[in-house]
């Protein structure tokens, strides 16, 4: 084999690439989904709405997978770096906040998209992100770094550690 021959047999293919994407968006999306639920249900549950409308869920699942790919695509244009000496906490810390600002600017996209999709001018769409309100869009940065922090910090100790120790960390060894 040739040293050109032995590069590409050791790179993924676009197939392999493609299905390691989806199973990661996939993760997120339950992960976040999880999260966007329990807050919808808290929400109308704090409202006292009675019955509970089975459609916030659908719309939270929803949110959850354009907030998984958002952060796939922060993470994508701004990849982790774990530096072993600081530690993951603040090796992380930066691009927790990268990671939050670019989902943010998305969303605020999201808004102005949908906006439009709507009829609408997009940049009054982008303005009303958050009832345009900015206390609410902090509150809810806030509360996406909360639900991101974790993430961050298993994907870290994941790359630090690797897979397998994560795994045997989490739910013990096979034996």
């Amino acid at each position: 084999m040739t040293n050109s021959t032995k590069i590409q047999a050791s790179k993924p293919g676009l197939k392999t690439k493609l299905a390691e994407e989806m199973r990661k968006a996939f993760a997120l999306s339950i992960y976040f989904g999880t999260w966007f639920c329990a807050i919808a249900f808290m929400a109308a549950t704090a409202l006292e709405e009675r019955p509970i409308p089975l459609s916030i869920f659908g719309f939270a699942l929803i949110k959850a997978a354009l907030s998984a790919k958002f952060m796939l695509i922060a993470q994508a244009v701004y990849p982790m770096k774990i530096d072993k000496q600081s530690g993951i906490v603040k090796s992380l810390m930066l691009e927790s906040l990268i990671y939050l600002a670019v989902v943010i600017a998305l969303n605020y996209l999201e808004a102005g998209v949908h906006g439009l999709i709507n009829g609408k001018d997009f940049i009054a769409s982008m303005a009303a992100f958050g009832s345009g309100d900015p206390l609410r869009v902090l509150a809810m940065s806030i509360m996406y770094w909360l639900i991101v922090w974790p993430y961050l910090i298993f994907v870290g100790f994941n790359m630090a550690v690797g897979n397998t120790e994560t795994l045997t960390v989490l739910f013990g060894s096979k034996k």
